[in-house]
């Protein structure tokens, strides 16, 4: 009997000291600070929780902040739904409110808790045949060009014959080594078509490579043999 009730003992302090801990649970950002259920870790809301204050939060917690997935309500209705960091809207997300007697939506990239443009699918390959390997990368801004560089044992690959290129956006040019489009329209799609010598220049053999580029910009293929 007193083994039982010693256990039962030491059960309720438990109990009671998960209770307090879960009281001690902050949560560090104002506007949601009234009450908290979820995940705790030194204190602070962490992990997956729901925090009522003003506004209404449920999502992934770090630290006492939103951070990760989550969807927060506005007292005044606005739901944004996606990509939180440190307390902040960042990354992937929709936002949607009611204006001027309608829905409205705002879908795509936020940073700093600031909408930053629509989200764009990374570039995709559609056909890749005899290349070594591939980059794509994003230079910048200021145009909207896509231009395609060839390499071969780390410089420009100058066995290249019966080159075509063929894109349903923009006009062909040249800059120095490399070749591409101007004036482009996104989403773009070019294909790349060339025979090429191998590295040791002792074959040829005939290079198919397509791809599609959605977001707008300026931007840099590299195609290694």
């Amino acid at each position: 009997m007193k083994t039982r009730l010693f256990i039962m003992l030491i059960m309720a302090v438990v109990i009671t000291f998960s209770a307090s801990g879960q009281d001690k649970c902050e949560v560090m950002k104002s506007s949601i600070s009234g009450s908290y259920t979820g995940g705790c870790k030194k204190g602070l809301a962490d992990g997956k929780g729901t925090a009522q204050g003003v506004d209404h939060y449920t999502g992934q917690f770090k630290k006492g902040l939103p951070d990760g997935k989550g969807i927060y309500t506005w007292a005044t209705g606005e739901v944004y739904d996606g990509s939180w960091k440190k307390g902040k809207r960042h990354g992937i997300g929709t936002y949607s409110w009611f204006y001027q007697g309608r829905d409205t939506l705002s879908e795509g990239q936020w940073i700093e808790d600031h909408y930053a443009g629509p989200a764009y699918a990374k570039p995709r390959i559609t056909q890749n045949s005899n290349l070594e390997r591939y980059t794509i990368r994003k230079e910048g801004d200021i145009t909207n060009r896509v231009l395609i560089g060839f390499i071969q044992n780390g410089l420009p690959n100058t066995s290249i014959t019966n080159l075509m290129l063929a894109s349903n956006s923009g006009y062909q040019s040249t800059l120095g080594p490399l070749t591409g489009y101007e004036g482009v329209t996104f989403p773009v799609t070019i294909n790349v078509r060339y025979t090429t010598m191998n590295r040791l220049q002792t074959a040829t053999y005939d290079v198919r490579f397509e791809f599609e580029i959605s977001e707008p910009g300026d931007w840099r293929v590299t195609l290694y043999n």
